[in-house]
């Protein structure tokens, strides 16, 4: 029987989902283990792996490169969110993963987000083939329930509440970036663009923590996994008027760049696009004025009830 086999029958036995048994993640749990074809479950050790890995000065092996390397399957540089979206984060969810273990408030778009196998799955994984694999498995599903159940416990003491028009609430974890997308939730949202719906906002731990698929469809928005969508959208019914907002706390202003990206991604959208760059404060503001877009808006959450216009000839507006 073949690793990769072996793998998804782990994989059931751990109590994954059947789209989480396929071929993408038997390999990304074998990279987990660093576990060539020759070696045996018992040599299964935790290593630190980021996802795609970069063969000069990387900080942790990659889990496509160990792949490509030992079981001979190239996936293209671009399924790194679908590893990350389809397998990662469901093995987080189940606790046979833990992501940045060594750091857990790491934001998602930092280089050094990594994951690593947990000690309650490594003792499972260890043993498939020997007489303790069924003990194991049974110490497994006892232990990690309650230890999610506590983890899931002490996770929302730490989560920010906000609740949407709709009466919706969402939780934000914790994060200078996230303190940013509430502010423009809650204050850039009330000034600027009353009225408005919430189509979008993603958070450091869930990329899409909100998503309207409804009504980006009605307004010819398409959404992949590929697109990378602002970090919230906002559209105001009575304008017609579509807020694509990036939260700044390290990079990722309107800058012309993403501009053309945006435009390309919603060239079927008939809504007024209007272009905000959203700051914690004048500090943060001042890095990123060289990459900021002409005919864009700059808003900051220390001041929320002004805007800095890049127009020059007019106000806030569509482009």
């Amino acid at each position: 029987m073949s690793k990769l086999t072996e793998a998804q029958q782990i994989l059931e036995a751990l109590g994954l989902p059947k789209r989480q048994q396929n071929e993408r993640s038997a390999l990304t749990l074998l990279a987990l283990c660093h576990l060539k074809e020759s070696d045996k479950w018992k040599e299964a050790k935790k290593v630190n792996m980021s996802v795609v890995g970069n063969k000069e000065n990387a900080k942790y092996e990659g889990i496509m490169r160990f792949i490509a390397a030992h079981y001979n399957k190239q996936y293209a540089e671009n399924s790194r969110e679908t590893i990350r979206r389809q397998t990662l984060h469901q093995f987080v969810q189940a606790g046979i993963v833990e992501h940045n273990p060594e750091n857990p408030l790491l934001p998602t778009n930092s280089k050094d987000n990594h994951y690593r196998i947990s000690d309650s799955a490594l003792n499972v994984i260890r043993a498939f083939g020997t007489k303790n694999w069924n003990a194991e498995g049974k110490i497994f599903h006892k232990n990690v329930g309650s230890l999610k159940e506590l983890y899931i416990k002490g996770r929302n003491l730490n989560m920010l509440p906000v609740k949407l028009t709709n009466g919706k609430e969402l939780k934000f974890s914790l994060g200078k970036h996230n303190l940013v997308q509430i502010a423009i939730i809650k204050e850039f949202a009330a000034r600027f663009a009353h009225g408005s719906d919430l189509l979008y906002v993603g958070d450091t731990a869930n990329k899409d923590l909100y998503i309207n698929l409804e009504s980006l469809k009605l307004l010819n928005i398409h959404i992949t996994e590929h697109n990378k969508l602002p970090d919230v959208i906002l559209y105001d019914k009575k304008r017609n008027w579509l807020f694509l907002i990036e939260a700044v706390t390290s990079h990722g202003p309107i800058s012309p760049k993403r501009i053309v990206e945006l435009e390309n991604m919603l060239k079927d959208c008939t809504a007024g696009k209007v272009y905000v760059s959203a700051f914690p404060d004048f500090k943060e503001f001042k890095k990123h004025t060289a990459d900021i877009a002409w005919e864009t808006e700059v808003w900051l959450m220390d001041f929320p009830d002004h805007l800095i216009h890049f127009n020059g000839d007019r106000f806030m507006g569509p482009r």
